[in-house]
């Protein structure tokens, strides 16, 4: 089934977004990158899945303005902590805002810097199988190396999930060769057949892979 202009708009009607996320997308909307936001649907799958695992800890690679981070520390438990990891002052300011209206500023720890240093620090301090949650939502010829780490800071039975895993299609088109769209392709191809993990690809936004580590 197409995803129709008319499908999509009663699939948001029938989306729970907080107001103060609905806020944060409509700010975001007039920035520059507007489009590494998740979607409204995306937000509320990524909430579901901190329920489903009752995550404690999570990581995410890749904050932008803050939406994704929002959604998943509000379906945390009290005393749940987020670390929002991304090297962008200016997106983070408008996260720190927003964090704060949300409530949820005492359960998210800013990691600023490079991703990949960010999650080395903190498999480091807490160890191996010490988080619940992975998301990852940053530099798409990186996703392999965070991955990798991901894998070894998230427990047995946690998740590890991937955004933008359909490329505005661009992965379907064999015409498009650029660097990000092979790093994509070679991605989706490796975790397909990865079987350190339980695998899912769902057209959710610009497509999700959910991996339940074994």
């Amino acid at each position: 089934m197409a995803l129709t202009d008319d499908i999509y708009a009663y699939l948001l009607r029938n989306t729970r977004e907080d107001a103060v996320l609905r806020a944060l997308r409509e700010e975001t909307s007039e920035l520059r990158g507007a489009r590494m936001q998740v979607a409204p649907e995306q937000g509320a799958l990524l909430a579901l899945a901190v329920e489903l695992v009752d995550a404690k800890r999570v990581v995410e690679i890749g904050t932008y303005t803050g939406y994704s981070s929002i959604a998943m520390a509000l379906a945390m438990r009290e005393g749940g902590r987020l670390y929002a990891c991304d090297r962008s002052e200016e997106a983070l300011a408008v996260a720190r805002r927003y964090w704060t209206l949300a409530g949820v500023d005492d359960r998210v720890v800013e990691k600023f810097g490079d991703a990949k240093e960010s999650a080395r620090a903190l498999l480091e301090e807490f160890g191996e199988n010490s988080f619940d949650l992975g998301f990852i939502d940053a530099d798409k010829r990186a996703y392999r190396e965070y991955y990798e780490t991901l894998l070894r800071l998230v427990r047995p039975g946690g998740l590890i999930i991937v955004d933008n895993v359909l490329w505005y299609g661009k992965v379907a088109d064999a015409t498009v060769v650029d660097k990000q769209t092979d790093a994509i392709r070679d991605f989706n191809e490796f975790v397909m057949n990865d079987e350190r993990v339980t695998y899912s690809m769902v057209p959710v936004g610009d497509g999700l892979s959910f991996c339940r580590k074994r």
